[in-house]
Order: structure tokens, then sequence, then C-alpha cells
């Protein structure tokens, strides 16, 4: 029996690259130099996607595989998708959502330590003799007892705001509505008026079009110069231009952020600023989580082809 023929958008770690070969017919788009012919040549065989969030599936790609029927996401984020083309074909779509939450979180939290007591530049204190020679590091921010909003109460948000406790923080949250499993935290339904009340606003929106740009000169403003936005979410949520012109003026305070449009090509603005703090998406980015995402992907896949229900539908 022929193996299914899938098209993979982007590389895995090899420890899924290996199950992946064996258990279906893989043609690499991310390895063909004249991607258009490629698409061509192979479009006609695609029964599956295999792809990373950030990668997502265009239309024009989906349209070139006439016999598509599932899309698998290795991510959480599935807006690089394009849900109306798969709509209209009854296309399938999946991510892995659960197996990265408390990573994510993990790493929002992190940032924001990191930011607020000035990690990166006291480790280059200590190395490059300054604390020998100058004396002892500038007086950073305490994190603990202070305001913090979390826009977005999802399954990233809510494992954010339950760390958040362990610092006895003020805790409020946005959502479309409250939620009934947050009752120890303040629904603020207003982005704004969340920004205005906390001195931490992290960003954990799943990405839409009724959420891009969400976090714009106004929610900058309301979190002020005193303030830190953290976005481990998608960078569709953040006006990055009003981001920008905030932290260069210095209306906002500070920012620690893991994602960006256009990445890894980011803006250079970003890299001429010392108050902000900037990864390279790996919210994820643990052995662990990772392997898990690797499997749920191929869970997936196989689960569609063997006529089970999907793991994690999307559409």
């Amino acid at each position: 029996m022929s193996k299914p023929h899938i098209l993979q958008v982007g590389p895995y770690p090899e420890w899924d690259e290996a199950p992946l070969n064996d258990a279906f017919t893989v043609h690499r788009y991310f390895d063909a130099s004249d991607k258009e012919s490629f698409l061509s040549s192979v479009g006609p065989e695609i029964r599956a996607i295999a792809t990373r969030g950030e990668l997502g599936a265009g239309r024009a790609m989906i349209e070139a595989c006439p016999a598509l029927e599932l899309v698998s996401v290795y991510g959480v984020g599935f807006d690089a998708v394009d849900l109306a083309a798969c709509r209209e074909r009854g296309i399938r779509v999946t991510n892995t959502p659960d197996v990265l939450t408390n990573d994510v979180a993990d790493l929002g939290v992190a940032m924001m330590l990191c930011l607020s007591r000035g990690m990166i530049g006291a480790e280059s204190w200590v190395k490059d003799g300054s604390w020998a020679k100058k004396g002892l590091y500038p007086l950073k921010r305490r994190v603990w007892g202070r305001p913090a909003g979390v826009l977005g109460l999802g399954r990233i948000g809510y494992e954010v705001a339950k760390r958040l406790q362990g610092f006895d923080m003020d805790i409020a949250y946005s959502d479309v509505e409250a939620k009934p499993y947050a009752s120890d935290w303040t629904f603020v339904a207003d982005p704004v008026g969340l920004a205005e009340r906390s001195d931490f606003l992290f960003v954990t929106l799943a990405a839409s079009a009724a959420t891009r740009h969400i976090v714009g000169s106004e929610v900058t403003s309301a979190l002020g110069s005193e303030g830190m936005l953290i976005n481990i979410s998608r960078a569709s949520n953040i006006d990055e231009d009003a981001l920008l012109d905030a932290l260069e003026s210095g209306s906002l305070g500070c920012a620690a952020l893991d994602v960006f449009e256009g990445e890894p090509a980011l803006n250079p603005r970003f890299l001429a600023l010392d108050n902000v703090l900037l990864q390279p998406h790996h919210a994820s980015g643990t052995v662990e989580t990772r392997k898990a995402m690797g499997q749920l992907v191929r869970d997936n896949l196989a689960a569609h082809f063997g006529g089970k229900p999907l793991l994690t539908p999307v559409l």
C-alpha cells in the first residue's frame, strides 16, 4: 500500500523528520529552489500539508494541491493558514495546543523577570569587569506585588496568570467575556483600561483579523513610561510601528518580545533600543515540548489517514 503524499513546508527537528519520512512520502517544499515549479509538479499528489505556525499555508499553496485533505500545523497559532480557502473545499486543519502551553507561559514570566531586573545587562556588568571597576550595578525595579494584566485569558494566558499569583501580583485580564474560572482576578473588558491599571501587560491572545494591532498607541500610552509589554502571542497582535515609536520616545517603559513581523528579519529599529528584551520566537523551545508537538502533528496525520477522529481539530 502506497504511503500518502504530504507537503512539508518547513524543517522539523531530526527526531520528527525520521518518523515523518517513515510514515509518509514527504515532499520538502523548503528545499526547493523554484518553489512555484515544485508545487506545480508535486501539488496534484499532495493529500496533506505539514507546516509550522509561522509558515502556515496560503491560498496559492492550497490551490496548488487539488487533492488536499488536511493541513497539520506544528504550533498553536494557525493564523497563517488561509482558513477561508480550507473551508471552501472542506479541508481539515489541526494544530498542537496544550502541549506547549506551560513552556510558553514560563518564558513569558521569565522575560518579565529578566527585563525588570536587568539580568542581561547585569551579566555583562560582571563579565566585562564593570563590577570590579565601577561598583554595584544600577538599581532596577521589583516584580512582586505589582499590578499585572493578561490580554487574552485562553490556555496560555490562564497559565501566565497562575504563575503571577506566585509573585502576589494584582492580576486583571481582558477577554471577550468574564471567565467563570477566573473569579480571583479582575475582569476589564477594554484593553486600554487593562493597560491603565497594569505595570506589566502580557499579550496572550490568539491572532485573528479581529485582534490585528489590538495593541497600538492607545494601549502603549495607557501602559505608560513605567510599564512593560510582554508579547508571547503573535506579532500581528501588536502595531509594531506604534510600539517602536512608544519605546523610542519613552512613552512606554520597555518591552519583552518573542515574536516579530517579518521574522527573523525584524525591524532594525528594535536593535538600536536598550529598553527591549528580544527573543528568537522560542517560547515553546524546549526539547520536551517540541517532541510532543511533532508527535501531535504526526498523530493528527495518522488519525486522518486512518479514518479516525482528529485529535486537535481547528476546522
